[in-house]
């Protein structure tokens, strides 16, 4: 069914359920233990015979490889990040401690197993070591190689359900952006004037937001924002969308029902209900004029402030069935003019002052949006 017929409710599903594809890969990816052959595992300690009969329980399982002080480890860990996925480190060591190399290893790769070999039992060495090294365990020496070689194993099956569990979260990220964009492109499709305004008013609103430095957090809901701002038109007749003239006093008062619209759609969906407040108001003004709520000045949500100058400018410098576009100079002249009346006169400063900027995502809106976007950023 196309998503500009979907109802309400279909609309909703859609969004809801699109992972459903993904159910069985997900349960695979958990529950498949890869070859231990894949996996490459870093042993350091200053004597030989430890480092051979470590060699011995390990070989034939793993890939190998060996220091003989944390120093000459931390160099051999930085040549191999992308394979390392195991440090087994012998605590008493000249040059540079085993608790100091797992702390400093840390620091370079935190998703790195780390296990400690150490003759101590001291209780306060060992709470130390856990906290700063982000220990998977300790084995006390002298050790029992099978026993040791089952703890390499389970630390081997935690990295495999980390490395998981982020290849899941990846997927879900990117099925979710893709989604959010087909169904705002979509929407744009219902009228061949709009072709393309859900993403240049997000790329906008996006690059004003990195401009006046938005926290990380607030820019993906900025962006989700952008994309679903005008989403409550999937009930609004094509007639009225797609009219030539202008809207009659009851046709206007049917389109104006758009961001309530987009409100209680968003709302139903629990991982987008914090945006709609955003999506709501994206038609107020600074002066308290606007719709649907007449909300004023700083009332009026942060994210629906900036959406609102980001639409505005793409409305004026777009071509609709009404009236061909103008030009980039004179809807900037209108953003300075409606300062303050219309739209936050500091948000709409700060638009100005990167007027440039705007100008040239106009004119490349799909390179521009690949450098500023947060979600894009995610799924690469």
């Amino acid at each position: 069914m196309p998503i500009t017929n979907l109802t309400k409710e279909e609309f909703i599903k859609v969004l809801n359920l699109k992972t459903d594809f993904l159910a069985e890969s997900v349960k695979e990816l958990i529950h498949t233990k890869s070859n231990n052959s894949d996996h490459t595992v870093l042993i350091v300690d200053d004597e030989i015979n430890n480092l051979q009969l470590l060699k011995r329980t390990l070989r034939g399982k793993y890939k190998i490889l060996t220091a003989s002080n944390g120093l000459e480890g931390l160099e051999v860990l930085k040549e191999n990040l992308d394979s390392v996925s195991l440090i087994v480190s012998d605590h008493k060591m000249p040059i540079m401690e085993g608790t100091k190399f797992l702390e400093e290893a840390n620091s370079i790769a935190p998703d790195v197993i780390k296990i400690l070999l150490t003759g101590f039992s001291d209780i306060e060495i060992i709470t130390d070591a856990v906290n700063k090294c982000n220990l998977f365990q300790y084995v006390l020496k002298p050790f029992n190689p099978e026993e040791l070689s089952e703890v390499i194993k389970n630390g081997i099956d935690k990295f495999d359900l980390a490395s998981s569990k982020s290849s899941i979260l990846k997927d879900l990220k990117e099925l979710f952006y893709k989604t959010i964009k087909s169904i705002a492109s979509a929407l744009d499709a219902k009228d061949e004037y709009t072709h393309g305004h859900s993403m240049r008013v997000t790329l906008y609103s996006i690059i004003l937001a990195k401009y006046i430095n938005v926290p990380e957090n607030q820019l993906e809901m900025i962006e989700i924002s952008g994309l679903l701002h005008d989403i409550g038109k999937i009930a609004i007749p094509q007639a009225i969308l797609c009219k030539a003239g202008k809207l009659s006093d009851e046709e206007f008062v049917i389109m104006k029902t758009h961001p309530s619209n987009s409100e209680k759609l968003i709302s139903s969906i629990k991982k987008l209900e914090n945006i709609a407040p955003g999506i709501k108001h994206h038609h107020e003004r600074w002066d308290g004029r606007g719709y649907p709520d007449k909300l004023q000045g700083e009332n009026i949500p942060f994210s629906a402030r900036i959406i609102a100058i980001a639409d505005t400018y793409d409305a004026m410098t777009s071509t609709r069935s009404y009236r061909k576009a103008l030009s980039h100079e004179i809807a900037i002249q209108e953003i300075q003019k409606c300062a303050g009346a219309q739209f936050d006169p500091v948000l709409a400063s700060k638009f100005v002052e990167i007027e440039q900027t705007i100008k040239a995502a106009k004119e490349h809106p799909e390179e521009y949006y690949t450098k500023y976007s947060s979600l894009y950023k995610e799924i690469k």
